[in-house]
């Protein structure tokens, strides 16, 4: 059985060896077996659970749902209608974060458009007209 080091492992994926050990302490990843020198030793199916991790990651799921997730996956259950409903809520913020930049980006080109500033003693009548239309 091909067994692996933390250091390679942390390279690997290009992960410092920290957030290894605290994906371990946090119990997303089982713990490492120990040589005799007590170096952290993982396995393959360590290694792919944390090729897992990281693709969950890059999805935009929090380390407690990709925990629900193998956890449920741990219990003998098909966790994917539970990984659905996480993504539904991803695109639900998404959504709701696209929205917020768009209201955002037409107050900013309203305040690029303004000619004339009302409140001359502040120290941005940019900022400060900007205050007063929120």
């Amino acid at each position: 059985m091909k067994r692996f080091f933390i250091g390679d492992i942390a390279k690997r994926f290009g992960l410092n060896p920290r957030t290894i050990r605290y994906y371990e302490g946090i119990g997303i990843l089982p713990k490492a077996g120990r040589t005799e020198s007590r170096y952290r030793i993982y396995d393959i199916e360590t290694v792919k659970r944390l090729e897992f991790i990281l693709k969950a990651k890059t999805l935009g799921l929090s380390l407690d749902e990709i925990k629900e997730i193998i956890l449920l996956h741990e219990r003998g259950e098909v966790p994917c209608e539970c990984t659905k409903g996480f993504i539904k809520n991803k695109i639900t913020e998404i959504d709701e974060k696209i929205y917020n930049l768009a209201e955002l980006k037409t107050k900013l080109t309203k305040l690029l458009g303004q000619k004339k500033y009302r409140v001359a003693e502040s120290i941005c009548p940019i900022i400060t007209e900007a205050e007063k239309k929120t």
